[in-house]
């Protein structure tokens, strides 16, 4: 007897972000799709619900037809998962969907909200005492609102117990994709993200504020090609004098015009660079403190441990044991 797929249930409204939605729809229907192609019984049956099983309308204009009410799909369900969008601050005073959004993931084995969809979760209180994430922009409203919500808006998703929920649009991919490693393993998952020609795994704990999105990307050519060449040569020698001579300034003249395109020190922007470098290692490899320092052109454990401290308030080994992958 083939097992049961696992129901999936993704809750929309009016006014979603349609790709919050539609991306971890296509992650579980990928799944699906290879796991046809090995000869195996689909992992997850997957469904659009509304709360009044009405299609609804993304912010964009798309419409999209939902596969029943909420009430209708959730007998059986085993992960609920919350989309977000402009909408969603007139979807949290719809006591309809609240109260189905409450009723459907106390049955459900797993819960998860995509960008905003937090607010969803948090209205129907469950969000209270965990620690949750949302798209930056809209972390200090959630926190504001719902302040028994440990709000941290770096992640870009965050497991709290069987509660997962995510910051904005890709991010949603992200946590499907984890989603299915933790229910298939990190074998599936690597096959799914390489069918939708995803990042293989980006982990939780990766930042939001990636080193490309805390500096503007340079109008000027040799600037902008510097900014990448830094970001892929981190053990380089990216002194400001070593970097003004590759540009071809000289070093004032390179650190004034750096930091005019750039909004960002070059000093700050190698420090970002091989800050998020070493947090992708440490969660994502098994190399020691050490090794992971001098991988991102530190010169040991003692300057990333530093680093860290200054930047994050933690350290090397601690934020490892919070954000690392375990199987």
């Amino acid at each position: 007897m083939e097992p049961t797929p696992a129901s999936i249930v993704i809750v929309v409204f009016d006014g979603l972000q349609g790709l919050d939605a539609v991306g971890p729809f296509e992650v579980f229907a990928a799944a699906n799709r290879l796991a046809q192609l090995h000869g195996d019984p689909e992992p997850y049956r997957v469904a659009l619900a509304s709360a009044d099983g009405r299609s609804v309308t993304a912010n964009s204009g798309v419409g999209l037809t939902v596969d029943g009410s909420l009430a209708e799909c959730s007998p059986g369900v085993d992960t609920v998962v919350v989309a977000g969008g402009a909408g969603v601050h007139r979807a949290v005073t719809d006591t309809t969907l609240v109260a189905e959004v409450g009723a459907a993931t106390a049955r459900a084995r797993r819960v998860a909200s995509v960008c905003t969809g937090a607010f969803v979760l948090a209205a129907a209180g469950l969000l209270d005492g965990r620690r949750a994430t949302t798209h930056w922009a809209s972390s200090e409203r959630l926190a504001c609102d719902f302040p028994d919500i440990a709000v941290d808006d770096d992640p870009i998703f965050i497991r709290d117990g069987h509660v997962w929920t995510s910051a904005g649009v890709t991010a949603g991919m992200d946590l499907a994709l984890a989603l299915v490693a933790d229910d298939l393993g990190d074998g599936v998952a690597h096959d799914v993200a390489s069918w939708l020609v995803m990042f293989t795994r980006r982990p939780g704990g990766q930042s939001q504020f990636s080193a490309s999105l805390g500096a503007r990307p340079a109008a000027r050519p040799r600037i902008g090609q510097l900014q990448a060449w830094i970001v892929d040569h981190p053990t380089e020698n990216l002194t400001v004098a070593a970097l003004a001579d590759r540009a071809g300034m000289s070093p004032r003249h390179f650190a004034r015009e750096f930091a005019s395109e750039c909004g960002i020190t070059p000093a700050r922007y190698v420090e970002t660079v091989r800050l998020e470098r070493a947090r992708q290692l440490l969660e994502s490899t098994d190399a020691s403190v050490d090794a992971v320092a001098r991988r991102v052109g530190l010169s040991g454990d003692a300057v990333l441990h530093r680093l860290f401290r200054r930047r994050l308030g933690t350290t090397p080994a601690a934020y490892r044991a919070h954000f690392a992958h375990t199987d």
